[in-house]
């Protein structure tokens, strides 16, 4: 079976996309990663309007990407702070690939916004596609996609055969 031959009504990137395909989720997340936790401050930094934020965190509360966790302030109601969860933390190295390929194609002609360096070498930090065993960095040309076990055949369109 090739690609071409491959339905994508269960394909796993589908299935990511319905989740934090959209484009304030995927701010929402960014900031999330960088340690953004209170509502407000989701709303100032990136710009919504409370009905679209308060629906962007409830879902992603929902898919277990974030969890909500309680506070008070002094003279102030119970508010939550929206923390990741693991699964939200697992899309860390995607906010960094989509960042990375941002910095090379559709970078501010002054340079990055932001750098991402590592703690102890302070070093640039960079998504590397790898083998799982004793390879270097991995290109596109470099692997082979072949159907798994869920892969299922496409249906045959509608009408054909006639």
């Amino acid at each position: 079976m090739e690609w071409l031959d491959v339905s994508t009504e269960n394909c796993t990137v589908q299935r990511t996309l319905e989740l934090v395909g959209e484009k304030w989720t995927l701010l929402i997340l960014r900031d999330a990663l960088n340690r953004v936790r209170r509502f407000d401050d989701f709303k100032r930094h990136v710009g919504l309007s409370d009905a679209v934020l308060s629906d962007r965190l409830r879902k992603l509360v929902a898919a277990g990407i974030l969890r909500t966790v309680p506070y008070q302030e002094a003279g102030s109601r119970t508010r939550n702070e929206y923390r990741l969860t693991r699964k939200g933390r697992d899309l860390w190295p995607v906010l960094l690939a989509l960042r990375e390929w941002g910095e090379t194609y559709v970078a501010d002609p002054e340079g990055p916004v932001i750098e991402i360096r590592h703690t102890e070498c302070d070093a640039p930090v960079r998504v590397v596609v790898e083998c799982s065993g004793p390879h270097a960095a991995l290109t596109p040309a470099d692997v082979t996609v072949r159907p798994g076990p869920a892969a299922r055949p496409v249906a045959p369109a509608r009408g054909a055969g006639h």
